[in-house]
């Protein structure tokens, strides 16, 4: 169920960057709620275990929704980059 949470999370960050903050917006919204997703994935499984204790069996874990969306956040940003500099 985590899993989910945090790509949830992801990608509602990546709709808010794309809507109102307008990153890659040359891309178009799904691709900017993608990396969001991807990121959120990715900082919840591999960033928060790496950076805090595992919560009890069972337990919601709230530094690793943080994880998860600051993650997302530096995706969004980092792809962001990627496309102004060089057009990918």
């Amino acid at each position: 169920m985590d899993i989910v949470i945090w790509v949830l999370a992801g990608g509602i960050l990546g709709w808010i960057g794309y809507t109102y903050v307008g990153y890659n917006e040359a891309r178009g919204m799904m691709v900017s709620i993608i990396i969001g997703a991807a990121g959120g994935f990715l900082g919840g499984k591999l960033i928060a275990p790496m950076l805090s204790a595992p919560p009890v069996a069972g337990d919601f874990s709230t530094f690793a929704l943080f994880s998860a969306a600051a993650v997302a956040i530096a995706f969004l940003f980092a792809g962001n980059a990627i496309h102004n500099r060089w057009g990918v």
